[in-house]
């Protein structure tokens, strides 16, 4: 399957501030940018701006971006499922996993978020795939926002909506192992019948995996 990437932004005016929302940015356009110091959810803002460069250079990578000005504000990526991960175990050209989307901190409040997932779905090639994005609510950010656990998962909830990712049930043991923890899915109006089918057979695994 190839993976062609069209080139998309939208500019947000808010609060005094102007941030570029752009992307699928390839290796060589994202170094001409830097990262601000509160993008650290992940690993350190130098180390996670290294691993998004080498995301963009993966046939499948997609990395979108928040910038003020040359300052990188917030991310997301979109790579194939990590090997280790249940949604590898049968390979899938057409399934992409939101692998994360982060906002520094002192740029919350802008819409940045919402507005990088709609800019990460204005690419018609994104209704060929499954989008797929897992959370866990022990990588929620609960102690800056003051949001108990169900009003986090609910503000993820309508985040993950501008993308057009809905919840979606699965036995999936890390995602059942909190009532919080849940799967989020997009599935483009041009994928295949059988991916569909093949993607519902990754949901639900506990009687093959009883079977093994």
């Amino acid at each position: 399957m190839e993976h062609p990437k069209t080139y998309h932004q939208q500019k947000i005016q808010k609060n005094g501030k102007s941030i570029m929302v752009e992307g699928p940015l390839s290796t060589k356009e994202l170094e001409r940018y830097y990262f601000d110091n509160g993008l650290k959810a992940f690993r350190p803002p130098k180390k996670q701006y290294e691993a998004i460069k080498s995301i963009a250079d993966f046939p499948e990578g997609r990395i979108i971006v928040a910038r003020d000005e040359d300052k990188i504000v917030g991310y997301a990526t979109y790579l194939h499922p990590d090997p280790l991960e249940r949604w590898s175990k049968i390979k899938m050209d057409d399934l992409l996993e939101l692998g994360a989307i982060e906002v520094s901190n002192d740029y919350r409040g802008l819409g940045i978020g919402s507005t990088i997932l709609k800019v990460s779905m204005m690419d018609e090639h994104m209704e060929k795939y499954i989008i797929i994005t897992t959370e866990y609510y022990w990588h929620w950010d609960m102690e800056s926002t003051r949001l108990n656990v169900w009003q986090y998962r609910k503000l993820m909830e309508t985040m993950m909506g501008y993308g057009g990712l809905k919840p979606m049930s699965t036995d999936d043991p890390e995602i059942m192992s909190h009532p919080a923890n849940c799967l989020l899915v997009r599935i483009g109006k041009d994928v295949l019948e059988e991916s569909i089918e093949t993607f519902n057979s990754l949901r639900f695994m506990g009687r093959d995996d009883l079977i093994l």
